[in-house]
């Protein structure tokens, strides 16, 4: 078994605090890395809280993870020691489903495998532990390469808020000539803004803060709509594809009514309760989509575009100590635009 440190929630109301834990044992195509980054993302908090009613105790959140590798399996050949990896939503799933051969491994139909939480694959009496941590073991074929321009603590929150919002704007194929809508300026919604950007479109911010306006061109909106300005929103048509990122309970129906006959509303935050629609808004031929983060091999693509394209997350670096401070900011709106923790603080804790 591999030691490790972190910072764990041991029941649903309790604050995450230190813990010593085991992980598996590292296999022949397994990497361990020594993290030195890990993003915190909204469902980290809904996971710690059990508001999704599926949560494991104790449990040591984080999947937006970067490290350095500190010691390959002899049947790998892609990593090397002293590699930047990365480590994100998802660290294995049965390989031989339709999905998983699609290289959608998200989509596994035997159920995929976490980044914490989960039974391991590879040792089912062993339950994954996340990236607020001081190490991790993950099979390679789950780890990704990270581009040596980039800045690593800026990469982390790629590894979800940047997947889950790439994603969709692929698939959907955005680019040159599509007006395009963002609901919500957070974690998600930042990325999406810089994405849509830098494929062309003609994109909008829907926010409820006006404060957040300057923000929003400064990222790539071409304009800003508040969503809670009736009239604004009466005259917002035409869109093309409109990505909601907002994880909590709202109104999707104004921007079903935003959308051109044939357009799109993709729904990609996690609110923890159901949301409703008006049939009638989607007479013309209008769609509700989903969207979960991304495959391995997508995710790579889209770190190998950012790359290129000098295209990272806007953060702000904590230690771990302030983390408990750094959800209910998460919950109140109350960061720009994602928290990312130095793990090198946990290593000065312990």
């Amino acid at each position: 078994m591999i030691q490790s440190k972190g910072y764990a929630a041991s029941t649903a109301t309790s604050p995450l605090a230190p813990v010593d834990f085991d992980r598996r044992e590292p296999g022949s195509q397994d990497l361990v890395l020594e993290l030195l980054y890990c993003g915190v993302c909204h469902s980290d908090i809904h996971y710690a809280r059990n508001e999704w009613g599926s949560s494991r105790f104790p449990i040591v959140p984080g999947h937006e993870m970067v490290g350095r590798v500190t010691r390959v399996g002899d049947q790998v050949s892609h990593f090397k020691v002293g590699d930047l990896a990365g480590v994100g939503c998802i660290i294995d799933s049965c390989r031989t489903c339709t999905p998983c051969e699609d290289n959608e491994e998200h989509y596994c139909q035997k159920g995929v495998t976490m980044s914490y939480g989960s039974k391991e694959r590879k040792d089912s009496n062993v339950i994954s532990q996340g990236g607020y941590s001081t190490n991790y073991v993950v099979d390679a074929n789950f780890a990704l390469h990270i581009p040596s321009t980039l800045d690593p603590k800026a990469v982390a929150p790629l590894l979800c808020a940047g997947i889950t919002t790439w994603s969709p704007l692929r698939r959907w194929k955005i680019g040159p000539g599509m007006k395009v809508g963002v609901v919500g300026l957070g974690g998600l919604g930042h990325m999406g803004l810089k994405f849509a950007h830098a494929f062309g479109a003609d994109v909008t911010l829907f926010t409820t803060s006006e404060s957040k306006a300057a923000d929003a061109k400064s990222l790539g909106a071409h304009n800003v709509i508040i969503s809670t300005d009736a009239e604004a929103m009466k005259s917002a048509r035409g869109f093309d594809f409109i990505l909601d990122t907002v994880s909590a309970l709202h109104d999707i129906n104004p921007y079903l009514s935003a959308l051109k006959r044939n357009g799109t509303l993709c729904l990609v935050g996690l609110p923890d309760q159901q949301l409703a629609f008006k049939p009638g808004l989607i007479l013309s031929n209008k769609v509700i989509s989903g969207s979960f983060i991304g495959g391995i091999k997508e995710t790579q693509e889209m770190l190998e575009y950012c790359g290129a394209h000098n295209i990272v997350s806007e953060i702000e670096l904590i230690d771990i100590a302030e983390i408990n401070k750094a959800f209910d900011r998460v919950v109140k709106n109350d960061v720009k635009y994602r928290f990312v923790i130095d793990l090198a603080t946990l290593k000065a804790d312990s």
